[in-house]
């Protein structure tokens, strides 16, 4: 049976995977990109929260043929490294050992592989096509060039502002809302020292100071990438600290350590622009078999559980599967909605609780008392009490089991946590109760 032409809008991660995936399949895909082709022209900077690569995007990534080349480039994680306002720092490590690890990424060099791999699987890449409107009596692209593109089965993976899901929302509205977070990001550098990595090279650091924070992902020439968060008003916030001066005594005061190592905190302080959080829900990612939107185009999330690249990946594997096995547009993206809605969903909901864990709660001794007894747990009942972070980071797990059980385990470790300071004081027959009722087996 021959195959339709499939045309995509966005050429990022979540469209290079899909295009790479689908040319894979036999299909005859067509990307058209808004912007210039970064092999080319370079990838442009400052504005770039570096990536964490999680099981999830790495099983997108081996069922494209990338693990080895992406493997070269990415930096392992073992945990988050707290830099502490009195200058001592702590390792508060991901998983029981280097078996369960995350992965800095840069990523403009993954999006350059994707590329690569999508082309030579046979996919064509239309760079500078920004899209204009679509013509949805005829399902013609016009762009703002003045060329046009008569598209079959049409998915758009073009980010968090995408044009395809304005051109869906002006003809069939999808319900969409956005809701901001209140603050902003600035993205910073920590250049190698003396040829080699500044810090310690496998953690993500971080710098909570309560309602704010700074983090540094690691890359694989020896730099760091820092981006500082911030809210838009009070004090501290991007409506406070505005010019180089202000960078510079903000960092002074909140995060001494990191100051010595970014020489250009100043100019970039100023010329890299403040980025926007929030998230992105719609009720509908589709409208019948006309088009579909994927990834951030139809969920962009807060980047706090470093999940948005791997949701998007999973995005990607799950729509090429649903294509290869059934040619029924409508119903392939109906089902597609239905199977990934819930999961997107549940990881917006992490994605902003984590943000709260990650600037606030891993300095406060309650928070590192529930994580101990959380791997006590964990080791007790290794199918039953299964943290979170790892459903979420190192299985496959569907994103909304892995809420509910989470939320589940939380009320267990408040209930057995309150009113005592030690683990030595955990009632344990409590504790196995509370698991063995509220919790079945992990399948």
């Amino acid at each position: 049976m021959e195959k339709q032409p499939i045309t995509l809008i966005g050429a990022g991660l979540v469209g290079g995977l899909l295009a790479t995936l689908l040319a894979q399949r036999g299909f005859d895909v067509e990307v058209f990109e808004r912007r210039p082709d970064p092999r080319r022209s370079g990838f442009i900077g400052g504005r770039s929260i570096n990536l964490a690569l999680a099981e999830r995007g790495w099983h997108g990534l081996r069922l494209a043929g990338l693990q080895e080349r992406i493997g070269k480039i990415a930096v392992m994680m073992r945990g988050r490294m707290v830099h502490h306002l009195d200058g001592h720092t702590e390792l508060l490590r991901y998983g029981r050992d280097d078996s369960e690890v995350i992965w800095s990424v840069s990523r403009g060099t993954l999006n350059m592989a994707l590329l690569d791999e999508a082309e030579a699987a046979g996919a064509r890449i239309h760079f500078s096509r920004q899209l204009d409107r679509v013509d949805w009596d005829a399902t013609t692209l016009h762009f703002t060039d003045g060329s046009t593109h008569r598209a079959h089965r049409l998915i758009g993976a073009d980010g968090a502002g995408s044009a395809l899901r304005a051109a869906m929302n002006d003809h069939t509205p999808l319900g969409e809302r956005f809701e901001p977070l209140q603050h902003g990001y600035k993205e910073l550098e920590i250049p190698p020292l003396n040829g080699t990595f500044a810090m310690e090279p496998n953690a993500l650091h971080i710098w909570p100071r309560g309602n704010y924070m700074c983090i540094a992902l690691p890359n694989s020439e020896g730099s760091f990438t820092v981006t500082l968060f911030l809210p838009n008003e009070g004090d501290p916030s991007f409506a406070t600290i505005v010019t180089d001066d202000d960078a510079q005594a903000l960092f002074a005061r909140d995060f001494a350590d990191a100051l010595p190592l970014i020489p250009e905190l100043r100019e970039h302080f100023v010329v890299n622009p403040t980025g926007m959080l929030g998230t992105l829900y719609l009720d509908r990612w589709h409208t019948g078999g006309r088009a579909l939107l994927i990834g951030d185009a139809a969920h962009a999330i807060v980047p706090f559980h470093g999940q948005g690249m791997n949701c998007g990946f999973e995005d990607a594997v799950e729509l090429a599967e649903l294509l290869q096995h059934d040619d029924d547009t409508p119903s392939v993206f109906a089902e597609f909605e239905k199977r990934r809605k819930p999961n997107a969903d549940a990881i917006a909901e992490m994605a902003l609780e984590n943000y709260v864990e990650m600037r606030d709660s891993v300095a406060d001794a309650r928070f590192l008392l529930m994580r101990s007894l959380e791997r006590q747990l964990a080791d007790k009942y290794p199918n039953r009490f299964v943290p979170r972070y790892w459903m979420v980071t190192f299985s496959r797990i569907p994103y909304s089991v892995a809420l509910k059980r989470g939320d589940i385990q939380s009320a267990i470790l408040r209930e057995l946590t309150e009113n005592i300071s030690d683990l030595r004081h955990v009632d344990l027959a409590r504790a196995d109760t509370l698991i063995r009722t509220k919790l079945p087996p992990l399948v």
